[in-house]
C-alpha cells in the first residue's frame, strides 16, 4: 500500500500540469466505432487526448505496475512496445535513452532518442523496485507481453470508468502538453520521436479545439442574462443617459 501511494504522489506533479486550463477542449468524445468505421477510428486518434481527471481516476485504482506505465508514457511520450521493452540500463539517473522499435522495423537503424527525466519521473524511477532487466514488469518480475499488458491496462481503465481512451492516446497528450509548456515542434519530436508531419497534425487539431472552445465560450457569454450589463457599449465622452 505504501508503494502505491508513493508512486501516485510522484506522478501527481505532472498530472497537475495537465489541468492548467486544459479541461474541456483537449479531446472530443467518440462513440464506440462500428465495424465500418473502425479502420478510420484506429488510424487517426490525434484529436483524442487524456484529460487530468481521467489520469487521476486511472491512478486511483491502478496497481503500482500500471501507475509506473502511466508515468513512463506521460513523461516520455513513447509507444507502448518501447516502454514495455525499456531496460534499466537505458536510465542513467537523469536521462532515458532508447531506439524506437518502429524505426527499426522500417529497415534502417533507429537513431537514439534521449529523454531527460522530469523531477517527478526521476523520483518515481528511483523508488521503483528493480525486479528484472526491464523497468516495467509484472508483480512476479516478468516482462510484460503485449496481450497481458493490454488486459491489465483495459481492466484498470474499466475500473476507473474510462471507456473511450487508449494507451496510445497518451502520446498525443504528451505532445500537446509539451506545446503548452512552450516547446517548439523540433523540441517536441526530439523527445517523442514523432515525425514532423504527425506532430503538426496533432497540434493542428489541438489548436482547432482551442479555437472552437473560445468561440463557444464567447457565444455563451453573449447569451447569459447575468452578463447583460457587461454587453452595454461604453459611453462616449460627453454622452449622458437618455431621460
Amino acid at each position: 500500500m505504501a508503494r502505491v501511494r508513493i508512486v501516485r504522489l510522484r506522478i501527481r506533479p505532472f498530472v497537475l500540469t495537465l489541468s492548467n486550463g486544459t479541461t474541456g477542449f483537449l479531446r472530443q468524445r467518440h462513440e464506440r466505432p462500428t465495424t465500418e468505421s473502425r479502420r478510420a477510428y484506429t488510424s487517426d486518434r490525434s484529436d483524442i487526448i487524456w484529460l487530468p481527471e481521467q489520469v487521476e481516476a486511472f491512478l486511483a485504482v491502478a496497481s503500482p505496475e500500471m501507475q509506473l506505465a502511466m508515468a513512463l508514457a506521460l513523461h516520455t511520450g513513447q509507444r507502448q512496445a518501447d516502454i514495455r521493452k525499456l531496460a534499466w540500463s537505458a536510465y542513467d539517473g537523469t536521462t532515458i535513452s532508447l531506439r524506437q522499435g518502429k524505426a527499426n522495423r522500417l529497415g534502417k537503424p533507429a537513431p537514439v532518442t534521449r529523454v531527460p527525466c522530469t523531477r517527478a519521473l526521476k523520483a518515481t524511477l528511483d523508488l521503483a523496485p528493480r525486479r528484472a532487466a526491464v523497468i516495467l514488469t509484472t508483480k512476479t518480475g516478468r516482462s510484460y507481453q503485449k496481450r497481458y499488458f493490454a488486459q491489465q491496462w483495459d481492466q484498470t481503465c474499466k475500473a476507473a470508468g474510462i471507456t473511450d481512451l487508449h494507451f496510445h492516446d497518451l502520446r498525443g497528450t504528451t505532445v500537446t502538453m509539451l506545446f503548452r509548456a512552450g516547446c517548439n515542434i523540433g523540441e517536441i519530436v526530439s523527445i517523442t520521436g514523432h515525425s514532423l508531419r504527425r506532430a503538426h497534425e496533432i497540434l493542428d487539431k489541438y489548436l482547432a479545439r482551442t479555437s472552437q472552445l473560445a468561440e463557444s465560450a464567447m457565444a455563451k457569454f453573449e447569451n447569459v442574462l447575468e452578463t447583460d450589463f457587461a454587453k452595454r457599449p461604453a459611453k462616449r465622452s460627453g454622452q449622458t443617459d437618455a431621460k
